[in-house]
């Protein structure tokens, strides 16, 4: 089964940062999640550990798979 694990970092409108997760096989519509954090060091942080979880997992970045 292929799948993909999505991870952006993006501001919001009234000044915090949200860490945004999209996630699914491909070929079909995805699943979304949105964390808001108050200053981009947490997010940095969180963006951080879901990386290395998905790393752990199997999942590959894409440029290493160019």
């Amino acid at each position: 089964m292929r799948r993909f694990y999505l991870l952006s970092i993006q501001p919001t409108l009234f000044g915090g940062i949200s860490l945004i997760r999209n996630w699914g096989r491909i070929g079909t519509s995805d699943q979304v999640m949105i964390q808001t954090f108050d200053d981009s060091a947490e997010a940095g942080e969180a963006f951080g550990r879901l990386e290395s979880a998905k790393c752990r997992r199997g999942y590959a970045s894409a440029e290493e798979k160019v």
